[in-house]
């Protein structure tokens, strides 16, 4: 299991706070009596049913909505004065103006559904093999394949990584990138808290583009997020972090 590691974080840091984590796998429920749900899953339904259910879902399923959705996540930052990437549907090669682009699956993660398409017969491959999917297409913009992964727990930000690709042009760390610690500067501190202060999130990853002239654009929200390039350029444990939050919750 590719996430054992922060699985056996949290147990280790919940035990310490005398809270009991147990994992749910495939159709397994939870007690009645759980105090909340710490959701891993990005399965829409799912947190509904629970939080309908009167669990208390950590992230809430209107995150999962919107971060799962790469175009709601564009409606969502454009609403917000946010600037993202254009995002648009994608039906067939006639929406397609210029090349050349970035087509997705909206509900892809770990960027292996992100594909560079130079020409009409690329793009028309994609359509083919990802038919029953929704899709989405961006315009290529050249950021060197570097992108920027800030943390939030709640409205503060616990971290930041660059990721930068390796002989590809996604920048994603478990795609065989490299990662280092960030520093953002006050404007860039203060849009990720905007999305996430807006998300009304608890755990959650904010994906920027870096363009050639220092700016970002948001490109993707993550929940679940991972934590590796985090722990791999940060000397704390996000699992800690994460279950004092949660725990500090519980007794409000």
């Amino acid at each position: 299991m590719r996430n054992r590691g922060f699985i056996d974080d949290l147990m280790v840091h919940a035990a310490q706070l005398d809270i009991t984590l147990k994992l749910l796998v495939d159709d397994e429920e939870p007690n009645r009596d759980a105090d909340f749900i710490l959701f891993r899953d990005r399965n829409l339904e799912l947190s509904v049913k629970w939080e309908s259910a009167g669990f208390r879902v950590i992230n809430r399923s209107e995150v999962n909505r919107i971060a799962n959705d790469k175009l709601k996540t564009f409606e969502f930052a454009t609403l917000l004065g946010v600037p993202a990437v254009p995002t648009k549907r994608l039906k067939s090669v006639n929406d397609i103006s210029d090349y050349p682009v970035i087509l997705k699956t909206v509900d892809g993660h770990g960027g292996t559904e992100v594909h560079f398409c130079n020409a009409v017969d690329e793009a028309e491959q994609f359509l083919n093999t990802y038919q029953n999917r929704q899709l989405i297409f961006q315009p290529f913009i050249e950021s060197n394949a570097t992108d920027v992964r800030v943390f939030m727990l709640g409205e503060e930000i616990i971290g930041a990584v660059k990721r930068i690709g390796n002989d590809s042009f996604k920048s994603n760390y478990t795609l065989g990138g490299s990662v280092e610690k960030y520093i953002l500067s006050s404007q860039q501190h203060h849009e990720a808290r905007r999305i996430a202060k807006a998300l009304k999130s608890d755990y959650i990853g904010i994906d920027f583009l870096i363009l050639p002239d220092g700016s970002w654009l948001l490109n993707e929200i993550e929940d679940p997020v991972g934590a590796r390039s985090l722990y791999a350029t940060h000397d704390f444990s996000v699992a800690q972090k994460l279950m004092e939050r949660i725990n500090k919750r519980l007794r409000k």
